[in-house]
């Protein structure tokens, strides 16, 4: 059943949930896109109680802002507070990833757990992108010209959803299947907030790779897991530096599954994300 959250300076926030058991709260990836995480919540609906919202200006939330990740922080403890969450599990996939962690640092008293899915780590953007984006330009094959084509110019809405679903495709280690996947992804179509990806992947860009960032990890006094698939376009080795710094952390790669793991390895992925929450070390 869809819900409305009201943030304090009152914008209107989608969100929904369901299963049974612990309490954990979704943070979809972008930023600028919305959750598509639905597959993924009904991989752990027999053991946790899913909790899933699209972020502000995102999706089926009111397009407003102002957009920052400070911002997005306050939004998610609305949708705490919403739902009557005293503690909760996060699960951030992507981007998300970054506003799980930033929340779990700002407020750990509030987090049970993390579960950090297909994330980039914590040193700068500029180590690990350029091989990102040698990775996409490979995966994109045959598709790269109409890729690019599309990314120079001024687009129409679904000139916007093409770009999105071409891009997403290279994010799948079955290439026979990932363009079908991704046209997936991309349905139904809620469009793009560039407005709201721009700002906050500029702010990320300048806090990434930080002493303090890295500082406040070490202090993290929550258990976080780690997952990744072995095939992701974003080097693995990237979360090294996320890893290093965490005093009380685990990591599983999944073989065979590319950026959205619980796509390509769901049986891999709900064990071990499925175990993880039910443990109550």
């Amino acid at each position: 059943m869809d819900e409305a959250v009201l943030t304090e300076d009152g914008v209107r926030l989608w969100a929904t949930r369901g299963g049974e058991g612990t309490p954990v709260v979704f943070c979809h990836g972008g930023p600028g896109i919305w959750d598509f995480l639905g597959d993924l919540a009904e991989l752990l609906t027999d053991r946790a109680t899913v909790h899933r919202w699209d972020q502000r200006g995102c999706g089926r939330s009111q397009r407003r802002g102002p957009y920052s990740v400070a911002r997005s922080v306050a939004d998610l403890g609305a949708v705490r507070r919403h739902f009557g969450l005293d503690r909760m599990a996060l699960l951030g996939h992507s981007y998300g990833t970054q506003l799980a962690l930033q929340y779990a640092l700002d407020h750990p008293e509030r987090v049970s757990k993390l579960v950090y899915v297909s994330g980039t780590g914590i040193d700068n953007r500029d180590t690990w992108r350029p091989t990102y984006q040698r990775n996409l330009r490979a995966n994109l094959g045959k598709h790269l010209k109409r890729w690019e084509t599309l990314d120079s110019r001024k687009r129409t809405e679904a000139e916007d959803r093409e770009l999105c679903a071409l891009q997403w495709s290279a994010d799948y280690a079955d290439r026979e299947r990932a363009l079908e996947q991704a046209k997936a992804a991309a349905t139904p179509w809620y469009g793009v907030n560039f407005e709201c990806s721009a700002t906050i992947n500029a702010e990320v860009n300048r806090t990434s790779g930080t002493p303090e960032l890295r500082a406040a990890c070490e202090k993290l006094d929550v258990p976080v897991l780690i997952v990744h698939g072995a095939e992701d376009i974003r080097p693995n080795w990237a979360l090294d530096s996320l890893e290093q710094a965490l005093p009380r952390v685990s990591r599983k790669t999944l073989n065979g599954a590319g950026h959205l793991p619980w796509v390509e390895d769901p049986n891999g992925f709900r064990t071990v994300v499925g175990d993880f929450l039910a443990d109550r070390r």
